[in-house]
């Protein structure tokens, strides 16, 4: 629908009552070497002084955990590493960690067939990723008192995020070696 007011009907008579207001002499042009340490004007890009005022160093989102355990999982699956069947977390290979940033650690474990493993807990505030490279493999979330909470598949191609609790296993459930990599932060 038009506008059909026109621009006159829109003006406001000025007061009468209004002071006039007193003409301002010209500001001279500020130097940049006066404005260092004056809020995020100076020191946007670079560290300030003021370290109490700095944002709080955060955990990775769960879709940055997610991406990371991926990329692993994808660089392990193209790769011929020799089967370690020792059932224990250990740090991934260079080439695998490369999708990880920041504060992220990614880690793997290799379990023999009906093999399984611990989850360790994921630090406070975070979230645990888990991606299977290889293999068939499920997660069991026990309670504090060993009785079984649920059980979850670890689907090819899926990636499962756990929060960070603790009692979680998990088991290889296929005939050879799965390959899972875990991603943290």
């Amino acid at each position: 629908m038009p506008n059909r007011t026109t621009a006159s009907a829109l003006r406001t008579p000025a007061a009468r009552h209004a002071p006039s207001q007193p003409e301002r002499a010209p500001q001279p042009a500020l130097d940049p070497s006066e404005l260092d340490g004056i809020g995020d004007i100076a020191d946007a890009g670079r560290p300030s002084g003021y370290a109490h005022l700095a944002a709080p160093r955060t955990s990775p989102t769960a879709g940055r955990l997610a991406a990371a355990a991926a990329s692993a999982a994808e660089s392990l699956g193209r790769t011929s590493a020799a089967a370690d069947r020792s059932g224990h977390w250990r740090p991934a290979p260079r080439p695998a960690r490369r999708g990880a940033a920041g504060r992220m650690r990614i880690s793997t474990a290799t379990l023999a067939p009906n093999g399984s493993t611990a989850l360790p807990a994921a630090p406070s505030g975070s979230a645990t990723a888990l991606r299977l490279a290889s293999g068939r493999a499920h997660v069991l979330s026990a309670g504090p008192d060993g009785e079984l909470r649920s059980v979850r598949e670890l689907l090819p191609g899926r990636t499962l995020l756990l929060a960070a609790g603790t009692g979680n296993w998990l088991v290889n459930t296929g005939t050879a070696a799965a390959v899972a990599v875990r991603a943290t932060g």
